[in-house]
């Protein structure tokens, strides 16, 4: 990747040779940083966390707290049930294909979903971190596919960006969720560009080659979080 495209080049170094910054965006959890990590529909977001924690970082995964938030019983549930209609299934759990139908047609539907989840995910998050910092970890992933969508880049001290072919993101989705062609497109346009992203990482994963090559970038980079 060439700097004078203005993107960041993947982190390839030796991790002796590329000192992590000071984290003033999260001092409060010192000595731990906190790296987040993102990327669209389908960029292997969970094969990758999953690659970190093997190598023992711990994960934080907004999209489980996500979905913690709505179990039935969940105030957010209410919440979304009163703003949504038919949106509740006959067991009394969200209907998740429902409610994509309202929100990826409608910005401003998607805005109020977003003002009811997104702040508690955010508490969430905070309250796991601080959790975190009391154990001596030299830093945690935190797994936030919106995190640029949901402005909590000020959560986080570094970004790492998963970046995949496009043929291979819509392939992905359609093979784990079934999904058509034209919905996972929708879904897509309505996350941040993948240029967009690029630009604001500090480090890129690319994730169209092989689990060796993944595993080689994700070593690298664990032993630059890792140093202390």
């Amino acid at each position: 990747m060439n700097l004078a495209d203005g993107e960041p080049v993947r982190s390839t170094l030796d991790p002796s040779d590329h000192p992590l910054a000071p984290h003033p965006k999260t001092a409060y959890l010192d000595p731990m940083r906190v790296i987040g990590l993102t990327g669209g529909i389908g960029s292997g977001k969970s094969t990758v966390a999953d690659l970190f924690s093997d190598l023992g970082a711990p994960i934080i995964d907004a999209d489980k707290i996500a979905h913690a938030l709505v179990e039935p019983g969940q105030p957010a549930l209410a919440e979304i049930s009163q703003q949504f209609a038919k949106v509740i299934d006959a067991s009394g759990h969200l209907d998740r294909a429902a409610l994509r139908q309202h929100v990826f047609t409608d910005p401003i539907q998607r805005q109020q979903l977003e003002a009811i989840i997104h702040p508690r995910v955010r508490t969430e998050i905070n309250a796991q971190l601080q959790q975190l910092s009391e154990t001596g970890e030299a830093y945690a992933i935190a797994v936030i596919p919106l995190l640029f969508e949901a402005k909590m880049t000020d959560m986080v001290d570094q970004i790492v960006v998963i970046d995949v072919a496009d043929q291979q993101q819509i392939a992905r989705v359609q093979a784990r969720d079934g999904l058509d062609e034209r919905t996972i497109r929708a879904i897509i346009d309505s996350q941040t560009p993948a240029a967009e992203r690029r630009s604001r990482a500090d480090h890129i994963i690319q994730n169209s080659t092989d689990t060796t090559d993944l595993q080689t970038q994700i070593q690298t980079l664990h032993q630059l979080f890792a140093a202390t």
